[in-house]
């Protein structure tokens, strides 16, 4: 019996620490060089405002657990014909970065500070980040998806193309956007902090990929 009690307890303890060590989950996001190419609106499109209530949140892990937290969208617009999203662009407010999972006064403002330091994101140099779609190509037969979307990123000094899945609702002149969760690469964008790149131990790690989610809602102008 006491050898069972062990075996138990033995393989609960693995589950939990296999659990921890996962990165988070998500799509894994198709990425390359930037496409520095714009995509461009018809003569007919129609410019849809991005609004303040827009947001991207992230979830980022290491062995033994992981943060969640939310970046505003401070600006941006959607050109939108004939129900199709034909270019846009967004813009993320770095300064904005909000810890989620942790209360003030238990480790959020550390937290919070550390990812605005130069281990991360250096918001004081980098104050914004931005999205500029380059390609926007409708998908059927897929649950939750209407699109499939392309477009360069810019976090930091870098710039990588990335390619995700959105479910686009359009209606009452009003445009919501919402991704399902995707992951990225961090090191593509030169946020190397603990990363399995630069060999840091594996107890003290932090994965490098980052799932995000962005919520976009627009209004026509």
């Amino acid at each position: 019996m006491k050898n069972l009690i062990y075996l138990i307890a033995f393989l609960a303890v693995g589950i939990v620490l296999t659990s921890c060590n996962k990165a988070p989950e998500g799509a894994k996001a198709v990425t390359g060089a930037a496409k520095e190419m714009a995509a461009k609106a018809t003569a007919g499109a129609e410019t849809y405002t991005v609004g303040a209530n827009s947001t991207v949140t992230w979830t980022g892990s290491k062995p033994t657990g992981k943060h969640m937290g939310k970046l505003k969208v401070s600006k941006g617009e959607l050109k939108v014909n004939d129900g199709n999203i034909e270019a846009g662009n967004f813009t993320i407010d770095m300064t904005s970065n909000q810890v989620t999972d942790l209360e003030p006064g238990k480790g959020k403002e550390d937290l919070e500070g550390h990812l605005s330091a130069g281990d991360f994101f250096e918001v004081a140099k980098y104050p914004t980040g931005t999205f500029t779609l380059t390609s926007a190509k409708p998908v059927t037969g897929k649950e939750g998806v209407t699109h499939s979307l392309t477009g360069d990123l810019k976090l930091k000094d870098k710039v990588q193309s990335v390619t995700f899945d959105a479910n686009i609702a359009m209606g009452a002149g009003k445009v919501s956007a919402v991704t399902p969760a995707f992951t990225i690469n961090r090191t593509k964008w030169g946020i190397n902090y603990k990363s399995g790149i630069i060999n840091t131990a594996k107890d003290k790690l932090i994965h490098d990929e980052v799932a995000i989610v962005i919520n976009l809602n627009a209004a026509k102008s």
